[in-house]
């Protein structure tokens, strides 16, 4: 299976690369060539397990991506994150940590995924754990910026949902956010794949009517490239999180009661299915997020 994991990251990577190719309109920056030189050459240390890269290879692959993609998105738009808004961006970064650890409080009941060979030492330790998570949201949304790019999905048919739907909507959110935590912990763990979606369906529709960002006001402009691209964006950083995962020194392993006989790289084959899901989690989080501490305000 790891052979089928090096083939479809392989394949993931080259799509990406072809389609920038095919767009870009103005020179590589700097910045982005800096990351590939340091993520090629953090891969060469991994692999011989050179520390502390082989430890903390993970953080530094992620912020060598980050780097890559915004790079792309400013090749072809001439405008970018890290270019137009390095204040916002590092916002996301700072709220990339505590949004992923309300998944980790869950993982404390669900038992979904445990870490090894992280650092003896604690700070060692967190420092790893800080500077890996709040590369997740970051790395999602410089994703999703590089799909879009590529101009995959014009505008369509508007599409309406109506206050009953949104209502609904919301109760299913909450019920998938409950359900794993309020059952017994034996079956509880057999329902982590609802807490993948129960952010997207509780929050967006309340995002929507405080006229902030969200997909169903996407979905009613006919602008569906957002929803794409963020689904897009989840798998292309899923498998990329498992690929680089599976030959670091410290990293992740999945122990939740499924599958665990078919896995590419570290992950049960079933378990990509969350990926791209998350990945409307981490917007719809983040807008949520970015709302209550003043960070975004409604539109007009």
């Amino acid at each position: 299976m790891t052979t089928l994991g090096v083939a479809l990251a392989a394949a993931t990577a080259t799509i990406l690369v072809a389609e920038f190719l095919r767009h870009r309109s103005r020179a590589f920056p700097l910045y982005g060539w800096m990351g590939l030189v340091s993520l090629t050459g953090f891969e060469w240390l991994m692999f011989r397990h050179v520390e502390p890269v082989s430890t903390y290879f993970t953080p530094l692959a992620w912020s060598c991506y980050i780097l890559i993609a915004d790079a792309a998105v400013f090749s072809i738009n001439g405008k970018s994150r890290l270019q137009q808004a390095p204040v916002q961006f590092l916002r996301i970064a700072i709220l990339s940590l505590p949004l992923w650890l309300i998944f980790e409080a869950y993982n404390l009941r669900l038992q979904n995924w445990t870490y090894v060979g992280l650092p003896n030492f604690w700070l060692a330790k967190y420092l790893g754990y800080a500077w890996s998570f709040a590369t997740i949201t970051p790395a999602i949304f410089v994703t999703t910026d590089l799909i879009r790019a590529f101009g995959w999905f014009p505008p369509t048919r508007p599409v309406k949902f109506s206050l009953n739907v949104h209502r609904a909507l919301i109760v299913a959110g909450a019920l998938c956010l409950v359900l794993p935590i309020a059952l017994p912990r034996e079956i509880g763990a057999y329902l982590f794949a609802l807490v993948w979606l129960g952010f997207v369906l509780l929050l967006d529709p309340a995002n929507y009517r405080l006229h902030l960002p969200s997909l169903l006001g996407d979905l009613e402009l006919g602008r569906r490239d957002r929803v794409y691209a963020l689904l897009i964006s989840g798998w292309v950083c899923g498998i990329f999180w498992e690929f680089w995962n599976y030959w670091a020194a410290a990293k992740w392993i999945y122990i939740f009661p499924m599958f665990q006989q078919w896995k590419i790289f570290e992950m049960p084959i079933p378990g990509f299915l969350g990926f791209p899901p998350f990945a409307l989690e981490c917007f719809t989080m983040y807008v949520t997020a970015a709302r209550l501490l003043g960070w975004l305000r409604p539109r007009g």
